[in-house]
């Protein structure tokens, strides 16, 4: 139908003699004027608004205004926004760190105390609600003809097997030509590793034993004390640690072979906390083995966490030592060894295989762990999975396993080229896991190409998407105000209202369990078209409401009285006045996502059986813990029309 402005609003735009005025000595603007005022009347319109959905802007008080890079969903039904230094170096500098909690059923915000600086760190949902948040920055990057001081890796050597030694940040290392330099972080080397011997006389008799002794290793980041070339190497060398003494000065010492004034980039953290819910505070425990920065953590099906990936604490890609901490222990082992760049979409799969989708968000070698595949780990084997396209331009793409979860579907959409390329794709390519010779093929093609694209999973079963930009970081005024459904059943994408906050990298989106999707962030790299002016982080929050929350005359359905924990079964039974409309119930994973990674969200299909006395419905969840990996969930109906109810939440052990 044609839209009509009302008399109030031709009162507006045309009844002001100054606004004719206006229009006459500047037509231009008056036209812009017209339209933005036109537009928000149109998406306004309840017809607009119940095929189409809306969005509104969060009001935020100013001193909760945030760099949110991380967002996650908490069984409160509070969200978690990290920012720790925001990327923004003043801050790391000063030791600034922040997080947030939003309560969106009231809209009332929280200061939470951050007690390391969790920017670019990785984080995953637990059995028992609690978010494991690990990594972040150690020391932020210094580019090309920024550095000052030769700078680099220093390998620390421990030879002495009866005692661990830790060395302060700023302890000095002297080359052998007298060079020295400094440590900007504290370091722990282990014990050496003591083995004993056994050997024989030819007649039989035991020899005398012997005891070989491997020296410990840790790494840390050193810069010369001073400017000037005579600190640069490419040799290998050995440094002697200054202030040892007496044995300790023979055991331990440093091994480097390249410091340079390259540019340097950032370096992780060991760091593991676990934000509790309840108490609403970081609880910390043991750190991991390796530092991470750009980590990805994925929840595996008995409850166990790996962490794969991310910068180490030099600066370099973790070459593939992944690790798996135990909620029950607190404490971290070593997994599988598989390299990954950093932040890599890895999605738990019945049976218990990870699959690689390829995306990723970064740092890496192009021609090295980007092609798709499915991880086993018990064997520790990856089969490669082909048939993408543009597989050069999986960089800052969107990844999701489909709904249902029981269909093994799973989808890529956009991306980009490595690096600060400026290529993006509009490609989507779904595989289904479920095939005997599982490969990609393309779905269908995003309005353009599309970066940092914002992905979540809906309660009635279609996927909603929006954002991103054409270029990297938005460059160029590339942010794309754009949103749409998926509706894997179609396989077709529908348009939706369209933003009015441009998300491109360090931007989030997550579904609420009202129904409604949240946005946050956005940190561009440059403020104009022009690219003139350094761009400014996004802190506005704005929030979709979906077509089904828009239809008029139609209640929702709503879940009374019920457990929160399944029983022996696996099921759960709750009063509804509305059970008789209601065709289906969705169990979701909450998100925790960042850097266009969520490998947390899914929705599992789940039986229904309604009560003979019309006011009783009873849920069965698949038992299968490859398809429900334990954790808190929410629960969905929904009714014939699509719409569905406000979630309950119920754990799934």
């Amino acid at each position: 139908m044609a839209y009509r402005p009302s008399k109030q609003f031709k009162k507006t735009l045309l009844g002001s003699g100054a606004v004719l005025v206006l229009a006459a000595l500047n037509a231009p603007a008056a036209v812009s004027f017209a339209e933005e005022k036109y537009h928000a009347y149109k998406i306004a319109r309840p017809d607009y608004t119940r095929r189409y959905g809306s969005w509104a802007e969060v009001p935020v008080p100013a001193e909760y205004r945030i760099n949110a890079i991380h967002a996650a969903l908490l069984h409160t039904g509070k969200v978690l926004l990290i920012a720790g230094s925001g990327n923004d170096q003043k801050n790391f500098d000063a030791g600034t760190f922040e997080t947030i909690l939003w309560d969106p059923a009231r809209n009332a915000f929280k200061k939470v105390p951050t007690p390391v600086d969790f920017f670019c760190s990785g984080h995953t949902q637990l059995p028992d609600g609690r978010l494991l948040v690990a990594g972040g920055t150690a020391r932020y990057e210094v580019l090309d003809g920024e550095v000052k001081k030769a700078g680099g890796g220093m390998r620390v050597k421990n030879e002495s097997p009866d005692k661990e030694v830790t060395l302060k940040k700023g302890t000095v290392f002297r080359s052998p030509s007298g060079i020295e330099y400094v440590s900007t972080s504290e370091v722990t080397v282990p014990r050496a590793k003591r083995e004993f011997e056994i050997s024989y006389f030819a007649s039989g008799q035991m020899k005398p034993w012997k005891t070989k002794v491997t020296a410990a290793e840790s790494r840390v980041f050193v810069e010369a004390r001073e400017e000037g070339p005579e600190a640069l190497t490419t040799e290998a060398a050995q440094y002697e640690v200054v202030g040892l003494t007496g044995e300790d000065a023979d055991n331990v010492y440093g091994l480097a072979q390249k410091l340079t004034t390259e540019k340097q980039d950032f370096q992780g953290i060991k760091a593991a906390y676990e934000f509790d819910p309840k108490a609403e505070r970081y609880v910390p425990v043991a750190p991991m083995k390796d530092a991470r920065w750009y980590p990805t953590l994925v929840g595996l099906q008995d409850g166990r966490v790996l962490a794969v990936s991310g910068l180490n604490d030099v600066g370099d890609v973790v070459p593939g030592d992944n690790e798996i901490y135990d909620p029950e222990s607190k404490k971290w082992t070593k997994g599988p060894f598989h390299y990954f760049p950093t932040y890599p979409a890895l999605f738990l799969t019945r049976g218990g295989k990870l699959l690689y989708t390829g995306s990723n968000a970064g740092y890496g070698p192009a021609d090295k762990g980007r092609e798709p595949g499915l991880w086993d780990l018990e064997t520790n084997t990856f089969t490669k999975l082909g048939g993408l396209t543009d597989p050069d331009q999986l960089e800052t793409s969107a990844s999701l396993l489909l709904p249902p979860a029981q269909n093994q579907k799973v989808m890529v959409l956009g991306g980009g080229g490595v690096g600060e390329s400026e290529k993006s794709t509009a490609r989507t390519s779904v595989i289904d896991l479920s095939a005997d010779s599982p490969v990609f093929t393309d779905g269908p093609a995003l309005p353009q190409g599309t970066r940092y694209l914002s992905s979540v999973l809906m309660p009635d079963d279609t996927v909603f998407t929006s954002g991103g930009s054409r270029d990297y970081r938005g460059r160029s005024g590339s942010d794309v105000l754009r949103a749409q459904f998926y509706d894997p059943e179609s396989n077709a994408f529908t348009e939706a209202a369209e933003p009015t906050v441009g998300r491109n990298y360090h931007s989030e989106a997550l579904l609420l369990p009202d129904g409604r999707v949240a946005t946050f962030g956005s940190d561009p790299l440059y403020d104009d078209e022009d690219n003139t002016k350094l761009g400014t982080f996004e802190q506005r929050i704005e929030v979709f409401t979906p077509p089904y929350l828009h239809r008029a005359g139609t209640a929702r359905p709503v879940l009374g009285g019920g457990s929160r924990e399944l029983d022996r079964n696996g099921r759960a039974t709750f009063t509804t006045e509305d059970a008789g409309r209601i065709v289906k119930a969705r169990l979701m994973r909450p998100s925790a996502v960042t850097h266009t990674t969520d490998v947390e969200q899914r929705s599992i299909a789940l039986g229904l059986t309604k009560g003979s006395d019309g006011v009783t419905l009873t849920v069965d969840v698949p038992d299968d813990r490859t398809l429900v990996p334990p954790g808190w969930y929410m629960l969905f109906v929904v009714d014939r029309d699509g719409v569905p109810s406000e979630a309950q939440w119920i754990q799934v052990g």
